[in-house]
């Protein structure tokens, strides 16, 4: 435990430990709304148990970063006459998991929008099986732990121990997550509006994930190069709309 004697190895854990909540965010914005669809009294047990799958993930993944890495080589490619790209296991998790997030998202604002009904014609409440959410969860827990480990690998190389900071980081944010998932989740479903919000935000973070895969397999379009969206845009998009929504929020009250 030497490696934490050294000013170098506490900056780099309590940076990592911030970005690790900071990108935990979407995960538990899908989480609560995912939750929703559950009986109240099981929808805590499963913001638990969906964040608890995606720390054990991200620590599994971490170990096997080396096999991680190497996913970035091409294992097929595409080239025609406007069309280029060079597939990669990095990029097709990428892929997937935007393609997942746009459907889910879309999919949930068509229900808030039009509503579901029963065979009289009536709202009928939608109400999914426990199985089924924690299986929702996982695979978007893999896409967010895939992002959140490359995130940490790429700010502890050459860092002496990296493994094992990265893994106390993942862990400690984990926990202060499963603190706040329930507030957070009781919010979101409280206020329709915040709800939809946060819909708009999966669907803005599933194009950054489709964005972000076409970077990593390098895909020109008409001779254009596919670049990868600055996070600091989204997150700079989401907070102004968080507190444009705040201000609406104060003058309802009034």
């Amino acid at each position: 435990m030497e490696i934490f004697l050294h000013p170098d190895t506490w900056v780099a854990f309590l940076t990592l430990t911030f970005l690790e909540i900071v990108l935990g965010i979407d995960n538990i914005i899908f989480i609560s709304i995912a939750t929703n669809k559950l009986p109240e009294h099981m929808q805590k047990r499963a913001q638990r148990v969906g964040l608890l799958l995606a720390m054990v993930m991200r620590i599994m993944l971490l170990i096997g970063v080396s096999y991680l890495i190497a996913m970035n080589q091409p294992f097929y490619s595409i080239d025609i006459s406007w069309l280029k790209i060079d597939l990669t296991g990095q990029s097709i998790i990428m892929y997937l998991g935007g393609l997942f997030l746009l459907y889910k998202s879309t999919k949930e604002i068509r229900h808030k929008v039009e509503g579901e009904t029963d065979e009289n014609g009536n709202k009928a409440i939608i109400v999914k099986s426990f199985a089924a959410i924690i299986f929702q969860i996982v695979l978007i827990d893999l896409v967010f732990s895939f992002d959140s480990v490359l995130t940490a690998v790429g700010m502890t190389n050459g860092i002496k121990g990296a493994l094992l900071i990265m893994i106390l980081a993942v862990i400690i944010s984990i926990i202060i997550m499963i603190l706040f998932a329930n507030p957070v989740s009781k919010f979101v479903n409280t206020h329709p509006t915040i709800q939809m919000l946060a819909l708009a935000f999966l669907i803005l973070i599933g194009f950054m994930l489709i964005t972000e895969g076409a970077h990593l397999s390098n895909t020109v379009i008409l001779g254009k190069a596919v670049g990868a969206i600055p996070k600091g845009y989204l997150y700079f998009a989401i907070a102004f709309s968080l507190g444009v929504e705040a201000l609406n929020m104060r003058i309802r009250k009034k």
